[in-house]
């Protein structure tokens, strides 16, 4: 990163009400200065505002207010400038053009808040923490993001780090003084900090599946055989006539998905062709899909007509598809149009014929029957993913890898001291679980590193 001036366009592409460009660097204030000459910039105290013409040498763009933030009161801990104009996106082009010509360039991806972690204002997992905040969809991701924003994953590990360092440090000593044979690092103590950073390393790490629930939602695909009422479940869960019902076996031939919020929780429901077998080349390639999207879905809605008397065919499709890792609920449909003892047997049928657990719900989507019952069994699915003794979620892939790293590391110091192994590879191995916890608060990083996660912002952030 260098010096220069940056600017941007913060807010959304587009017409609107108001918009804003952030201007930030050593010389903010100066280049902003050559387009308001109503007042001097430099003498203005940090957190002001001021109103005023932004010009184009001799011509007026637009009516405006700047905020001034100096140095190091800012997001970027640099002098900022932001110009608040008419959300006229002409208006705003006109407003960067003549700022790269006062002598700013325009800025990259997420370089605002790069600027604002190499100069030591937040750590990398805030960093990505205000990209999930401006992402969230849901309340439940946007709890979490705002925790992390607040530095919780930078707290949680600090601590375990910093008495992890002490003991390198200790380890490291020793090593200067080899030849004299002497032991600085009680070894009892440090297997007991191991133990301690082992076990929160394993309840971060088991954080991940309900973290990943949160922030990218639960799959759920609906899942049947031709008719079982598939695309009504998904009109009703949904509200609205998303898919095409028809009494014609087949109708759906495509995958269709769509995000529905139960309780603060996203869960991404996947209506799929009916699963025969069939001659219908489109509709094939349908049923193909269904299959692959039930591979990847984290919940199985089995649909199986209660009017049918035989389920041998539901039973076997039921068995090819369940995973341990699958949570199956098995949903007799069209309850309105056949007796409580029907669908009563049929529970009795998938009781005797599935070994796996499985949740059974009556319901009719056409009558909106027990439908809330559902409801309620998706949103307990992501409710018990999380701890309830850890308040800290871990939602972002890369944070998950450096925990498992850790604990990899973690685990391979307690084997050297059981074994007893040399000083040297002791600390060789300390060394590694440190590089690890640090990767993920950014202490520990790489150029590669910080391109990629960077390159995913915005460019005004």
């Amino acid at each position: 990163m260098n010096n220069d001036t940056i600017c941007a366009l913060a807010t959304a592409n587009g017409v609107g009400a108001l918009g804003i460009i952030r201007v930030s660097g050593d010389e903010a204030l100066a280049v902003v200065q050559k387009s308001f000459p109503g007042k001097n910039l430099s003498k203005q105290k940090s957190h002001t505002i001021h109103y005023g013409y932004f010009m184009d040498g001799e011509e007026a763009i637009d009516e405006v207010m700047l905020s001034i933030f100096l140095a190091p009161k800012s997001f970027t801990t640099e002098n900022s400038v932001e110009i608040a104009f008419h959300g006229s996106p002409h208006i705003g082009k006109r407003i960067l053009e003549t700022l790269i010509k006062n002598g700013a360039r325009m800025a990259k991806a997420g370089e605002f808040t790069l600027r604002a972690f190499i100069n030591g204002r937040i750590d990398l997992s805030q960093a990505e923490a205000i990209a999930d905040v401006i992402a969230s969809e849901n309340e439940a991701s946007r709890k979490v993001a705002i925790n992390q924003l607040k530095g919780g994953i930078t707290n949680e590990i600090s601590f375990l780090r910093t008495d992890l360092l002490n003991f390198v440090s200790l380890i490291e000593l020793e090593l200067d003084f080899a030849e004299e044979d002497v032991e600085f690092a009680d070894r009892s103590a440090l297997v007991g900090l191991l133990n301690k950073i082992e076990v929160k390393l394993n309840s971060l790490i088991e954080s991940f599946q309900y973290g990943n629930a949160i922030k990218n939602g639960t799959a759920v695909a609906i899942i049947g055989k031709p008719n079982a009422g598939k695309s009504t479940l998904l009109n009703a869960l949904l509200k609205e006539e998303r898919a095409i019902v028809s009494n014609i076996a087949g109708t759906t031939r495509d995958t269709i998905e769509e995000v529905l919020h139960i309780k603060g929780h996203a869960f991404r429901l996947i209506d799929t062709a009916g699963l025969r077998e069939t001659m219908d080349e489109i509709e094939a390639i349908g049923v193909k899909k269904a299959k692959e999207k039930v591979e990847n879905a984290n919940i199985l809605v089995y649909l199986a007509d209660a009017a049918t008397e035989d389920f041998s065919e539901d039973i076997e499709m039921i068995k090819s598809l369940q995973r341990d890792d699958l949570k199956l609920i098995i949903c007799a449909t069209k309850i309105d149009e056949v007796s409580p003892a029907t669908y009563e047997k049929a529970e009795d049928i998938f009781r005797n014929a599935i070994s796996q657990e499985f949740d059974f719900i009556k319901i009719s989507a056409v009558e909106n029957q027990n439908i809330q019952d559902l409801k309620n069994e998706l949103s307990s699915y992501v409710e018990q993913l999380k701890a309830s003794e850890n308040n800290v979620v871990i939602t972002n892939q890369r944070h998950f890898e450096a925990l498992q790293k850790s604990l990899e590391a973690v685990q391979k110091v307690k084997e050297a001291i059981t074994f007893q192994i040399s000083t040297e590879l002791l600390a060789y191995e300390l060394r590694n679980a440190l590089e690890h916890l640090g990767e993920i608060s950014g202490e520990v990083t790489n150029d590669e590193v910080l391109g990629n996660i960077f390159s995913k912002f915005c460019i005004g952030k």
